[in-house]
């Protein structure tokens, strides 16, 4: 797994963490609810990557298609 990519992944939670602690503390937890699955959806997109690298590598080791 790259080094690099899990590093990203871990500051986009980190910095997810913070915003949605201080849109909660100052009373915005609608806010704070929505920076936190913003921070998810982006984390999800950067996995969906790597499945497709993972299938296409599957897909080229198995001859497939």
């Amino acid at each position: 797994m790259q080094l690099e990519l899990l590093f990203q992944i871990a500051g986009v939670g980190v910095l997810t963490t913070v915003v949605s602690a201080v849109l909660a503390s100052s009373g915005r937890s609608e806010l704070a609810n929505l920076a936190t699955v913003a921070g998810l959806a982006i984390v999800l997109l950067m996995v969906a990557g790597l499945l497709e690298d993972l299938f296409t590598s599957v897909r080229t080791i198995f001859q497939l298609y």
